[in-house]
């Protein structure tokens, strides 16, 4: 295997984490708790814990992503060397790497500090994390897009 291969290998991995969780939490998880806990401090306490671990994934993956990404892009010549797609797939995943950074650091420890005291502060906390997370999503989807599409200009 080449070292491109085995760059794009574990970008790809990354970014499939990434995004694939971030749609598993949008269009499985949240409906399945939601019908499942009745209580809110349930649901929202099952919601701190998996978003705990699924975070951490997010850590490692986003580590990879850009350790992987900028490795391709300084093998293959350097940014001036990359097609539009490479600095519009870089855009991309700097705004979406700041939208979970502000996620992670600001309302995340909201929630945690919530749980079990102020289901209401929790519940608003959980509310703005998944708005966020639904633009990055979206903003993955669109990176996938750009990735796939953008190999035929």
């Amino acid at each position: 295997m080449t070292l491109h291969a085995a760059l794009l290998t574990l970008h790809l991995l990354a970014a499939a984490y990434w995004v694939g969780g971030m749609a598993v939490v949008q269009t499985a998880l949240r409906p399945a708790v939601a019908e499942a806990l009745a209580e809110p401090p349930q649901r929202l306490a099952l919601m701190r814990a998996f978003l705990r671990r699924f975070f951490a994934g997010v850590v490692v993956a986003l580590a990879l992503l850009w350790a992987s990404g900028l490795a391709m892009v300084a093998a293959g010549g350097g940014w001036a060397a990359q097609p539009p797609r490479v600095h519009a797939m870089a855009a991309l995943a700097l705004l979406m790497t700041l939208v979970f950074g502000w996620i992670r650091a600001r309302l995340y420890p909201r929630l945690v500090r919530a749980v079990g005291t102020d289901p209401a502060a929790a519940g608003a906390a959980l509310a703005g994390i998944r708005r966020l997370v639904t633009l990055n999503l979206a903003l993955g989807v669109a990176v996938f897009g750009v990735a796939l599409i953008g190999r035929g200009f």
